[in-house]
């Protein structure tokens, strides 16, 4: 099968030819694997350069035989062989047509007499080869007997019509929109592993352009392969979707099984996440839902309920709506995330799965396109199933700067969740699990879990994070209204924070370092005013540190303690804060990404933007217009000759003032002369006994007016769009390791970095 050999030595093969063509699928005993050590890159490459003519007739020829295998039904060894060989030999070749901008647009192109047989009408013999590519896959992944089970009875009744098969009783798993599960055959599942294999190499054209700033280029494949010319698309969508939220990696618990028994279950339950979550590539913010302008003929019907976006698999998703169909997803995804944790006493005596990433950036998808899956994930407590897994893999890849990408995703849902006043309520669940984590043991709820593990991210991970501190911290404060009570090791950790975050040289040392310092006193704020009879830990850790408030009243705004405090900066231990590199660039920041809302009397929502966003100049390099109060920021303070930011008193003032420091004034104010007396009285220096005298104290009528909550929920935008494709397909190209399906093509849309 050496492709430079036949294809390049000859010049010019005729597309007739057909005894030199068939020597490419003939051959019976190959696998993925062989193609790929057959047919180097180096060949494929000289064959385009030196003889696109035979390059362009392989494609179509291949293209063809796939197109045949559609149409007969693929019912003998030998055409199901021919099927697998060029589905194969496509997945080879296709990234380096994509990789030459000139062959870009041949799978694009008709070509001649490349119709659909002979003596059909002309219009049909027109389509561009990537859709008789695409239909043909579609068909061939509902084959009777090659990817799904025959429902014919015996040999005698005549082989299943492809025409007339309705594919939707062929879905391949039993769950949302289908009860029947399918009899398990491995051999149809490999089956189906090699065509989706082709199906995601065709999408992959988009690693093959630059990152565009307006993420609204839609991938032709996809566009094409979810449109209403695929007569499959709902029971391939649901077959899909299925075949990932029932799979179980544990299967019937016997340690070692996988072991024993290769898992034929897991490649298609990876290749159909990554199929999954491309199709599902479609920016929401953009084109949420087309408008009927003045010159159409649109009812009032149509207005009503506005048509749903054109690519159907983002149609079907926002429309699943039935409790029994989240409860499956739920579980499905919440059990998978969980794999990678599971605690066993013997050893590597469980399957790990490997697909976290993907499970994550399609329960990303689930909660942004189908707003009743995210209520019902908010109210159901197995959110917390999804919350801890995060925690984990957060946890896990904090000091990992190759995984920088996963860090951003788990933070992005745990943002989105915590827009919504369910998911702080939920976090008073206590937490008993016992995760396998390098963090301080504490007796305490899932909020506490969550502020350990946040603070260990920031005290302990790379650089590269620092752009995530004000995400994690307005996570914190939008859940801080509802939590109940915090344990002393939780306090310990906020309070530590807040001392780091508002040392001197910390605050001067970029433009907006203080705004940590301000999400910080807004979490204090909350729980004093909302939740103060249950948080004697976290009112006793802020008398013990009051040191730290007094500083932060008197902070210093002339020029020499500025610069003093810059000297002191170059010896410290958290240097180059507000810097790191990203690559691919770093998602927007979080005045992009949030929008902020009021909770009112009643707890709904009352949005208050055009607000000044809450951050500034660290989101990525495409930032648009500065926003106002960072323009004021800019002014006031000075560039001075190398480019390097500088504060000025004007500028440390204009924020010094707005401080949110009256609440805790007030609290040290009343308490802090009653906790000394104790002390005195009784000579104590227990803290047991004022941590009771704390529980039983009140501040009723004490403390200012109770602010209002403000809520920062997520808001989609262009930036982000483009960063959940560029990370999507990142951990697609990386995950396909065997074969190696991009490796060393010139992708475009991210950079590789070898190690």
């Amino acid at each position: 099968m050496m492709l430079q050999k036949s294809a390049t030595s000859f010049g010019p093969v005729e597309a007739t030819d057909d005894a030199f063509w068939d020597q490419f699928w003939a051959d019976t005993a190959t696998s993925v694997q062989d193609v790929f050590a057959l047919v180097p890159a180096a060949e494929i490459r000289a064959v385009r350069e030196e003889s696109p003519s035979n390059l362009a007739t392989l494609c179509y020829k291949a293209v063809e035989k796939l197109v045949q295998g559609a149409e007969s039904g693929c019912h003998s060894e030998k055409e199901k062989q021919i099927v697998l060989n060029c589905s194969r030999l496509l997945t080879r070749v296709l990234p380096y047509i994509f990789e030459d901008p000139d062959w870009r647009g041949f799978f694009w192109s008709t070509v001649p007499g490349a119709g659909r047989g002979e003596g059909e009408d002309d219009d049909e013999n027109a389509r561009p080869l990537a859709e008789s590519l695409l239909l043909a896959i579609a068909d061939l992944l509902f084959c009777p007997d090659f990817t799904v089970q025959s429902h014919r009875r015996s040999t005698v009744d005549l082989a299943e019509d492809m025409h007339s098969l309705d594919s939707c009783e062929y879905i391949w798993e039993a769950g949302v929109g289908f009860a029947h599960s399918p009899q398990p055959n491995y051999i149809h599942d490999m089956n189906r592993t090699e065509l989706l294999k082709l199906l995601l190499t065709c999408f992959s054209e988009a690693m093959y352009l630059p990152p565009a700033p307006d993420s609204g280029s839609t991938n032709p494949w996809v566009q094409f392969f979810c449109s209403t010319e695929n007569r499959h698309a709902l029971p391939l969508f649901t077959s899909l979707l299925n075949t990932v939220c029932a799979y179980d990696p544990v299967g019937y618990g016997i340690p070692y099984n996988h072991l024993l028994f290769s898992d034929y279950r897991e490649p298609l339950v990876e290749e159909a996440a990554q199929v999954l979550i491309v199709t599902l590539d479609h920016d929401s913010a953009s084109s949420a839902s087309p408008t009927v302008d003045g010159t159409t003929t649109g009812t009032a019907m149509d207005d009503v309920d506005p048509p749903g976006p054109e690519n159907l698999f983002v149609n079907y998703l926002s429309r699943i709506h039935r409790e029994e169909d989240f409860q499956f997803i739920l579980k499905g995804i919440a059990r998978l995330l969980s794999n990678p944790l599971l605690q066993t006493y013997l050893p590597n005596s469980t399957k790990k799965i490997q697909f976290h990433q993907e499970l994550l950036v399609l329960f990303w998808k689930l909660c942004d396109f189908n707003k009743k899956f995210l209520f019902f994930v908010l109210k159901s407590s197995d959110v917390l199933d999804i919350l801890v897994p995060i925690l984990y893999f957060l946890n896990d890849a904090r000091a990992d700067q190759s995984r920088v990408g996963l860090m951003h995703i788990g933070v992005f849902i745990l943002l989105l969740l915590s827009g919504e006043r369910n998911f702080g309520v939920r976090l008073n669940k206590p937490y008993s699990v016992r995760v396998p984590m390098d963090i301080p043991v504490f007796t305490g709820t899932h909020a506490d879990l969550l502020i350990v593990v946040f603070h260990k991210i920031i005290t302990s991970g790379h650089q590269r994070l620092q752009p995530l501190f004000d995400c994690l911290l307005t996570i914190v404060v939008n859940v801080s209204p509802y939590l109940k009570s915090l344990s002393m090791v939780a306090a310990n950790k906020l309070l530590h924070l807040l001392e780091a975050f508002s040392t001197t040289w910390f605050l001067f040392s970029a433009a907006q370092n203080h705004h940590l310092v301000f999400f910080l006193l807004e979490v204090f704020n909350n729980i004093i005013q909302y939740q103060f009879d249950g948080n004697s830990n976290l009112v006793y850790a802020i008398i013990r540190k009051r040191s730290v408030f007094h500083q932060l009243a008197n902070l210093p705004t002339d020029p020499p303690a500025i610069h003093k405090a810059l000297q002191r900066r170059r010896k410290c231990c958290w240097e180059g804060a507000g810097q790191g590199s990203s690559r691919p660039p770093g998602p927007p920041g979080i005045d992009k990404l949030t929008e902020k809302s009021q909770v009112s009397e009643d707890g709904t929502l009352r949005s208050l933007e055009p607000a000044p966003p809450q951050s500034s100049a660290d989101s990525s390099p495409a930032e648009e217009e500065p926003s106002q109060s960072w323009r004021e920021q800019r002014r006031l303070s000075s560039a001075s000759a190398s480019g390097q930011w500088s504060p000025t008193s004007e500028w440390v003032l204009s924020w010094k003032a707005k401080l949110p420091l009256q609440t805790i004034m007030r609290l040290l104010q009343v308490l802090v002369p009653q906790v000394e007396k104790i002390c005195i009285d009784k000579g104590l220096t227990d803290e047991s006994e004022i941590l009771r005298f704390l529980q039983h104290g009140t501040l009723v009528g004490l403390l200012p007016v109770p602010h209002p909550i403000l809520i920062r929920k997520y808001q989609a935008n262009s930036g982000t769009a483009m960063w959940f494709r560029t990370y999507m397909w990142g951990v697609i190209y990386l995950r396909n390791v065997d074969p190696p399906v991009w490796y060393d093509t010139d992708v475009k849309l991210f950079e590789i970095q070898r190690v």
